[in-house]
């Protein structure tokens, strides 16, 4: 029988004081064996010490933003299944067990914790209609999506995080990952979660509108850089049609008087035509350069062993 898979639960910490006991308690609980690293982010409310007494092995990141923990947490921990989740405690660790067995047994890179709220103050409303929007979003841009793309709580193979080139520096890290997954067409999966209320003394870091629009924005960037092709050609048959549109009026002038009476439209027309050209050729010339950057990050992400092979899984996944 092979050994057991080394289990490493991550939790990115901001002032979570008054959860970050129960969250570790909850995960030891669930799983025994596992390791579990808090990554604290300039908190300066006793965080550290709460989670140092828990028995969580805490680190210090000390550039502010989620993604900026995220990004060291995968580059320091070494481990066969890692687990993501907050540590404010709204995730269920009982369901962490579930998730595990599910990457395993089906030999997943990624399995997402959709969010089942089990009060109704657990989810603000506008992040309710947030998660709907850009998830549809995500979903028309990249042809599919996940239920939740906002979820914190993921489980992730070796290779899914080696060979995740962190970008983002904030709560745009959950799109970040979603794309990455996509784009690479990785094996993932989704499982149904219950999603509580923070704990008294516990408040989001989540902006509604400023984090949104931060999100917004790197769905945008994502698109330019991974679909070059439909982006720059969506801008430059825009422009194209607005030039046909200004010179239908001259050219029905010229046939009928032979003369071009407006010459600065003419000459707007003739820029629209150029720009609009030159964004076709820009697409299809950085089309063929994020072809070799997938490739790339298919070779990388190829080079780390696949998820953990074991005899009946499911039922020894968790460590004694």
């Amino acid at each position: 029988m092979a050994s057991q898979p080394r289990i490493a639960v991550l939790l990115p910490c901001y002032n979570e004081a008054a959860a970050i006991e129960r969250t570790v308690a909850g995960f030891r609980a669930a799983l025994p064996g596992a390791t579990i690293f808090v990554y604290d982010n300039n908190s300066s409310d006793g965080t550290v010490a709460l989670a140092r007494a828990a028995g969580a092995i805490v680190r210090t990141e000390r550039s502010q933003g989620k993604g900026n923990v995220v990004r060291r947490m995968f580059a320091d921990i070494d481990s066969d299944v890692y687990i993501m989740a907050d540590g404010d405690l709204t995730y269920d660790p009982a369901a962490a067990l579930d998730m595990v067995a599910m990457l395993l047994g089906e030999q997943l890179d990624m399995v997402v914790g959709t969010r089942k709220h089990r009060t109704t103050d657990a989810y603000r409303g506008g992040h309710v209609l947030g998660n709907r929007l850009f998830t549809g979003l995500l979903s028309g841009l990249f042809g599919r999506s996940f239920t939740d793309i906002f979820s914190g709580y993921r489980v992730f193979s070796r290779r899914f995080v080696k060979s995740f080139p962190v970008l983002s520096a904030g709560f745009e890290i959950e799109t970040e990952i979603s794309v990455h997954a996509l784009e690479l067409k990785m094996p993932v999966g989704e499982l149904e979660t219950n999603y509580g209320a923070r704990p008294e003394g516990s408040a989001s870091k989540l902006s509604t509108y400023r984090d949104g629009w931060k999100i917004l924005k790197t769905i945008v960037t994502l698109y330019r850089v991974e679909r070059p092709v439909l982006f720059y050609g969506t801008v430059g048959v825009t422009l194209l049609l607005l030039g046909v549109v200004l010179a239908v009026p001259l050219v029905l002038t010229y046939l009928a008087t032979g003369l071009v009476p407006r010459v600065p439209t003419a000459i707007v027309i003739t820029g629209l035509g150029i720009v609009a050209t030159l964004c076709l050729f820009a697409g299809l010339i950085l089309d063929t350069v994020t072809r070799g950057r997938r490739e790339v990050r298919r070779l990388a992400y190829l080079a780390q062993p696949g998820p953990f092979r074991h005899c009946n899984i499911c039922a020894t996944v968790a460590l004694d």
